[in-house]
């Protein structure tokens, strides 16, 4: 089977809006956290992300959507993780693999990100500006899953199976986080994400046809 197609090169301009993107996502999902986002403005989100709101305004239509790329960033960590998987490993294994390793970081920078976004979903519920955000996320996530394991899985593979294949890891992916921020429990008695990701693989990925 062919080898994954390479990425065309990042710009550094575009390398520094990402990351400007990123901080200011950031800065507006602890605010949302702290203190709920009906009680956030744009302009505190630019003064806490020290920038001005005209700047804030070339980024992000509305407070809510800035928060977008801190989702985006660690779900697209996962698929490009999720592409570079060895040829032939089978849908349900790559899903698992990959899934723990997005999901458990043993470096404490990886498990504050991952703390700022269970901070930030605790935030969204009964808030329609992050909701909105949030199921846009996860529908695109979905779009990307769809490319990403049609390429693991090779074209004598069942379009329906990928896209089954792609709602499991992504609706995985979704209750291993939700869980887990839907909990007020930080001593160890609720589950892993990763634990639950790769339950919620197995179980919703049975019966699947998988090469």
């Amino acid at each position: 089977m062919a080898a994954p197609k390479a990425q065309a090169p990042v710009s550094l301009t575009e390398r520094r809006k990402a990351q400007t993107q990123l901080d200011i996502a950031r800065s507006a999902a602890r605010l949302f956290a702290e203190r709920g986002a009906a009680a956030v403005t744009a302009e505190d989100v630019a003064n806490a992300a020290g920038i001005g709101l005209r700047t804030f305004y070339r980024y992000f239509r509305t407070k809510e959507e800035a928060v977008a790329p801190l989702l985006t960033a660690g779900i697209d960590d996962w698929i490009a993780d999720l592409a570079s998987t060895e040829r032939g490993t089978p849908v349900v294994e790559a899903l698992e693999n990959s899934a723990r390793r997005a999901l458990f970081s043993s470096g404490p920078d990886g498990y504050r990100a991952l703390e700022l976004s269970r901070d930030l979903l605790r935030a969204v519920p009964g808030d329609p500006g992050l909701e909105s955000v949030w199921f846009r996320v996860v529908n695109d996530t979905e779009e990307k899953l769809v490319a990403t394991l049609g390429d693991l899985m090779g074209p004598a593979a069942d379009p329906v199976d990928v896209r089954l294949a792609a709602v499991a890891g992504n609706t995985a992916m979704r209750l291993a986080i939700q869980t887990w921020a839907g909990s007020d429990d930080d001593a160890g008695a609720v589950p892993r994400p990763a634990d639950i990701a790769v339950r919620c693989i197995r179980t919703l990925t049975a019966g699947l046809v998988s090469p």
